[in-house]
């Protein structure tokens, strides 16, 4: 299996590619880009045994007409824990065009957490590759409701015996905007645990894309990986592809996936309408329950907060109309 290529203004990937055929780039970038003259980066590196008590907050903001290619460099040595928001925005149009390398060493533990509220006029790339050792554990969650088009590729490789991973995200998305998660996870030893799970709210005229696989290797006996991924359509309008994938060479493990995009239930919200709460109101309870879920997969209450609130004034500002 080979890693994600670099982007770049000379190699643009096209629907032609399986990965890229649902999400066409160079159709969506802003034209007459400048390249930025100083490339953001930054570099996390935590010692053997570091623990921080307190998350560690970045920031990467794009800058009008600017094609960026900022870099973020994580390792963790051996034993380390930390917890890291990484946060995007920005204003007009512009091309964010990242790259994430993340080194997880023995028994260190990295919580990942992406806030994604790109301009509307924007183009988000994030090329991730993550390298996880004996007994690492990464554990991630992505809110994705910035933006015009989101790509975000991750490619894991599960290097070491007893590591466990979760892919969990939230895309909120609405009008014109196409939000795209490829994930490709590569079990290379025994003994390892993975889990994606997605869920997507579409409104208007929103595409949303879920590409979701899991390869194991020969040698990865005993390998216990999962991925599911729920969308609601609030618009006839809206459209969501999905395509899960095993692709499994070893004969002791335990690997499923699933799928589901539909309208709101109605039933339920039958059921509340039925108790006197009126319809905006049991749509929001509904609605909050399918997003909470992803969220609860965090531990950190103030974090969670913050998310909370986000996809709150998100869905007050669809429900409204």
């Amino acid at each position: 299996m080979t890693k994600p290529a670099p982007i770049s203004a000379n190699n643009l990937p096209t629907p032609a590619l399986e990965t890229w055929k649902y999400t066409n780039l160079p159709r969506a970038l802003p034209a007459n880009l400048k390249l930025a003259e100083k490339p953001q980066e930054i570099l996390i590196h935590k010692n053997r045994g570091q623990i921080c008590e307190q998350p560690e907050d970045i920031l990467f903001t794009g800058a009008e007409n600017e094609q960026q290619q900022p870099a973020l460099k994580i390792r963790l040595e051996e034993g380390a824990r930390l917890t890291l928001i990484e946060r995007h925005n920005g204003k007009n149009a512009y091309w964010k065009n990242m790259t994430t390398q993340i080194a997880i060493e023995e028994g260190a533990i990295l919580t990942h957490i992406r806030i994604q509220n790109d301009s509307p006029q924007a183009i988000h790339t994030n090329m991730v590759e993550i390298n996880l050792a004996r007994n690492a554990h990464y554990n991630s969650l992505s809110l994705n409701t910035g933006a015009k088009l989101m790509r975000h590729e991750i490619t894991a490789h599960i290097n070491g015996t007893g590591t466990e991973s979760h892919f969990n995200g939230l895309n909120l998305l609405s009008a014109d905007q196409h939000g795209d998660t490829t994930i490709l996870v590569e079990h290379k030893a025994p003994n390892s645990f993975s889990k994606q799970f997605y869920r997507s709210l579409l409104n208007d005229r929103a595409h949303g894309v879920f590409q979701g696989k899991v390869y194991v290797h020969k040698e990865a006996q005993k390998t216990d990986a999962y991925q599911l991924s729920n969308a609601i359509l609030l618009s006839e309008h809206a459209e969501m592809d999905t395509k899960p994938e095993l692709e499994i060479y070893a004969d002791d493990v335990k690997c499923s996936h699933g799928s589901t995009c539909g309208q709101l239930d109605e039933e339920p919200l039958f059921y509340l309408r039925q108790r006197g709460i009126n319809e905006a109101q049991a749509r929001m309870l509904l609605l909050q329950a399918f997003i909470g879920e992803i969220i609860d997969t965090l531990d950190d209450s103030s974090v969670k907060e913050e998310l909370e609130q986000k996809a709150e004034k998100w869905l007050s500002s669809i429900l409204v109309n």
